[in-house]
């Protein structure tokens, strides 16, 4: 197989400027209904772009979970690589990567951590074994073995056995407040759609990206 000669066309739509919404929001909502009502897996799967304190760029796979006018939240452990990276640098990027529509959608801009209150009422909705979890792990940090990280989470189980875990000081959410999105439809000959939304003192400025 020569991976090189892997390719397709993209023929199921198109994307045209009368179609989207003068908000990038409603336009994202619109194409994550569609997401969700097609039973795609992981809709809320998004990737999340960092950048650490010598430049180096890292990558890896969150959930949103909310978003509004203001922008996409998140939560995650503030002493790991990403919580690390954004607090040095918080210019990030997410990718939906919805390939069975032929479609993707990229957001770039800065992320704020929301309020301990925020992070607290989302802690306190998530299941028992996910709020132990938190506890259990030093995300990112070296462990000798899988029966180690049990033992941690052996021990968070013991912690409250007889009350409900608090939120820890170390974990909370993120709202990735944009400047840029851009949504993506692909297209035959590779001449793909691609429309950005700009903010740009206060408004949305749209504009069609060469493919």
């Amino acid at each position: 197989m020569n991976i090189a000669d892997l390719r397709r066309e993209y023929t199921q739509s198109g994307l045209d400027r009368k179609d989207l919404a003068a908000d990038p929001f409603e336009q994202f909502d619109l194409w994550f209904k569609q997401a969700l009502d097609s039973d795609y897996p992981d809709a809320n799967a998004m990737s999340l772009s960092t950048v650490s304190t010598d430049g180096k760029p890292s990558s890896r796979t969150v959930l949103l979970k909310g978003f509004d006018e203001e922008g996409f939240t998140f939560f995650t452990n503030y002493n790991s690589v990403k919580g690390q990276d954004i607090a040095a640098n918080n210019q990030v990027a997410l990718l939906f990567p919805w390939l069975q529509f032929e479609r993707q959608i990229r957001i770039c801009g800065v992320a704020k951590k929301l309020s301990p209150q925020q992070s607290a009422d989302y802690f306190l909705s998530r299941p028992l074994g996910s709020q132990l979890g938190a506890w259990a792990s030093d995300q990112s940090k070296a462990i000798a073995s899988r029966e180690a990280l049990v033992d941690q989470l052996n021990e968070a189980t013991e912690r409250f056995k007889d009350s409900a875990p608090t939120t820890p000081e170390h974990w909370g959410g993120y709202k990735v407040i944009p400047k840029t999105i851009e949504f993506w439809q692909g297209r035959e000959s590779r001449l793909h759609d691609r429309f950005e939304y700009r903010l740009t003192a206060g408004t949305w400025e749209l504009n069609r990206l060469q493919p």
